[in-house]
């Protein structure tokens, strides 16, 4: 079966920059979306960026993040990242990736184990 593992959490001060690595092992499969959440203590999940597989998407993101965040992908490595600058607290929260695969039987929907994201003021 196919694995998300998050990397690249951590702590830093409002201002700081963290990038965020997933990836994925296991049995090979192609996503259809790649993505971004998070969720904050009391808050609802919240899409952050996405990314189709059609040739030359670009990624979009939540208004929250625009700008700021950007994601890009190492499809050699099976690797995505979420490289995330002028961070304040509102960005604190668990950091997942997420990916899509539709296939003939339905649709896949792989996440990973979650990575803590905290900005202090």
């Amino acid at each position: 079966q196919v694995q998300l593992l998050e990397s690249g959490g951590g702590s830093v001060q409002t201002g700081g920059s963290l990038r965020l690595s997933c990836a994925a092992s296991g049995d090979i499969f192609s996503p259809n979306v790649m993505a971004w959440y998070r969720q904050a203590p009391g808050k609802q999940r919240e899409l952050i960026a996405a990314i189709t597989s059609k040739s030359g998407d670009s990624p979009t993101y939540a208004d929250s993040v625009e700008g700021r965040f950007t994601m890009s992908r190492d499809n050699a490595k099976n690797t995505m990242y979420l490289q995330m600058t002028s961070l304040t607290p509102e960005d604190t929260a668990v950091y997942w990736c997420n990916a899509k695969e539709v296939t003939g039987g339905g649709l896949n929907d792989y996440w990973g184990q979650g990575t803590q994201v905290t900005v202090s003021s």
